[in-house]
């Protein structure tokens, strides 16, 4: 390499943060000392762990000059207090920050500290992928702020920028950070990273954007101990999220960045609203209520703007429905609202002056927005049966289209595109493709294809379906399962297309979103570790 390369003086210090993680802490710090000779130092902070974890860190670091490691007295109970310890004891340069069970992908500093060199930026920032364990699924974070590098002078030139909550994906100047007092909040605070995050936007630097992986986030759902982001069960996380949200809010605002501040609400409605709401079915009762309260109390905060502005977007309109009713209701219809693509299920009500409405006794949530959309963009619903039989070769899948205020029969629906995909590694099982027919009232659109069985391995698939319209427009949906007449039922089937014949355990099921979805195990092996990951989830 040049010797007058910049990337061969050492000058980024690595922030590895921890507790009781014995199991990856050492994977996380490694992957820090081996990105090269751009890291000065690896600076380990260990809150209190009684794991074990303390001395694996003091082991390695008798090894490796590079890795220092700092004990934290009293465990803090989150993740700002140690990496706000993490960034006093850094000498270098430049700072990052990596947790304990997440590792930095070869490269990462190098690309991120060449591109802030190059540009004299104090924040570069990269694309975050989260990696789902065991599978190894890697789903990217924001990608599209990432598409490209892009070098803005101002956050606020891209209010995206405050989608990406994300503290770790990103390198920053440490005397950035210093002279703007910039750090995370102490204690139990969940949802730290969206604070900081909003502190850094808020002291409007400038910043680069780079197209590659420099971190990998990954997320075992199977854990011990859930991270907090996945540990959703009790409304004390809402509350933290919502907390940080509104901080986050507030910091922008204070520091006069209306359209970043604008954007966390964006955010807010388009994310952690349609996630959660997602998952109120599975709650208790008593969860629900104060889930409902809690939100409405939030949203109320909202300038009218933040709710009107685009109003066919999903998260909004469940954010209207939520103020508009007083107790929960309509769950099974907001949280297919709530899904990816969202889909907005029957009835279509119509106000006494024929405006569209959520309901019929919910009018003042009027929907004549979407007499304005094409329909290509339209919360399009699609009902989805998956037949099968006890000695089937092949499954029957059946399709319903609903209308919707009448946009769809103006773009004239022809097909749908049917797509297996499988969960665990992207892979396309099989495609079909199911011509669609007007049924005799004009409402909707049915329609049916197969589905072999000898194309689908062992797995979970999920289905995606691309609607194709006379007008030449087409519209990717998922499609929401019907249930009843043993529609979702686990069967076993003889595969006799497969060249020894095979016996396969089936189960279609219905998503945490209301979709259509499917697993495969091939064999008494695969049927006894499907059986037992469902015993699992229902216990955990």
């Amino acid at each position: 390499m040049d010797a007058m390369n910049p990337l061969h003086h050492a000058k980024v210090g690595v922030v590895v943060i921890g507790y009781d993680d014995a199991a990856h802490v050492t994977d996380a710090v490694r992957s820090a000392l081996a990105q090269g000779d751009a890291v000065r130092e690896v600076i380990a902070v260990d809150d209190c762990s009684t794991d074990g974890s303390a001395a694996l860190l003091d082991a390695l670091a008798a090894e490796e000059p590079r890795l220092t490691v700092v004990h934290r007295a009293v465990n803090s109970g989150g993740c700002g207090s140690p990496r706000n310890d993490g960034i006093d004891a850094a000498t270098a340069p430049y700072v990052m920050f990596l947790d304990s069970d997440d590792v930095l992908p070869p490269g990462a500093v190098d690309a991120l500290l060449g591109t802030a060199e190059a540009h004299g930026v104090p924040v570069a920032a990269g694309l975050c992928v989260r990696r789902e364990l065991p599978s190894g699924r890697e789903v990217p974070w924001e990608r599209a702020l990432y598409a490209g590098p892009a070098v803005l002078p101002n956050p606020s030139r891209r209010p995206r920028l405050a989608h990406d909550t994300l503290c770790v994906n990103k390198l920053y100047r440490t005397d950035f950070l210093r002279e703007h007092a910039i750090r995370f909040p102490e204690g139990r605070y969940p949802y730290e990273d969206y604070v900081f995050s909003a502190r850094v936007l808020a002291a409007a630097p400038r910043v680069a954007l780079i197209p590659d992986t420099v971190y990998v986030w990954h997320v075992r759902r199977d854990a011990e101990r859930l991270s907090i982001s996945l540990d959703r069960g009790d409304i004390s996380n809402w509350r933290a999220r919502t907390e940080a949200n509104r901080a986050a809010y507030e910091t922008l605002l204070g520091a006069g960045e209306k359209r970043l501040a604008r954007a966390v609400h964006a955010k807010f409605l388009d994310h952690d609203l349609r996630m959660y709401t997602r998952e109120l079915e599975l709650r208790t009762a008593a969860y629900r209520r104060d889930w409902w309260d809690h939100t409405r109390a939030y949203l109320s905060t909202f300038d009218a703007a933040d709710l009107t502005l685009n109003p066919s977007a999903p998260g909004r309109l469940l954010a209207r429905v939520l103020l508009a009713s007083p107790a929960p209701r309509d769950l099974p219809r907001l949280r297919e609202l709530a899904a990816r693509p969202a889909r907005l299920l029957p009835p279509y009500s119509r106000a006494s002056d024929d405006t569209p409405v959520w309901s019929s006794d919910l009018p003042q949530v009027t929907l004549e927005h979407f007499l304005e959309r094409p329909a290509h963009l339209l919360p399009l619903a699609v009902d989805a049966e998956l037949h099968v039989g006890a000695r089937a070769t092949r499954l029957r899948l059946r399709l319903r289209l609903h209308e919707l205020y009448g946009r769809v029969a103006e773009a004239g629906p022809a097909s749908a595109h049917v797509v297996f995909t499988r969960r665990e590694d992207g892979r396309v099982g099989l495609r079909g493709e199911a011509r669609l027919l007007p049924d005799r009232y004009g409402d909707m659109w049915t329609g049916e294809a197969p589905v072999e069985l000898s194309e689908l391995a062992p797995g979970t698939w999920d289905l995606r379906l691309t609607l194709r319209f006379g007008d030449g427009t087409d519209r990717e949906v998922t499609a929401h399962a019907l249930g009843g007449s043993g529609l979702l039922r686990r069967r076993v089937v003889l595969d006799v297309h497969h060249s020894v014949g095979r016996v396969l355990l089936l189960q279609p099921y219905r998503t945490h979103a209301g979709a259509l979805a499917l697993r495969t195990a091939s064999g008494w092996r695969g049927m006894t570790e499907v059986l037992r990951r469902r015993l699992g989830r229902l216990l955990h």
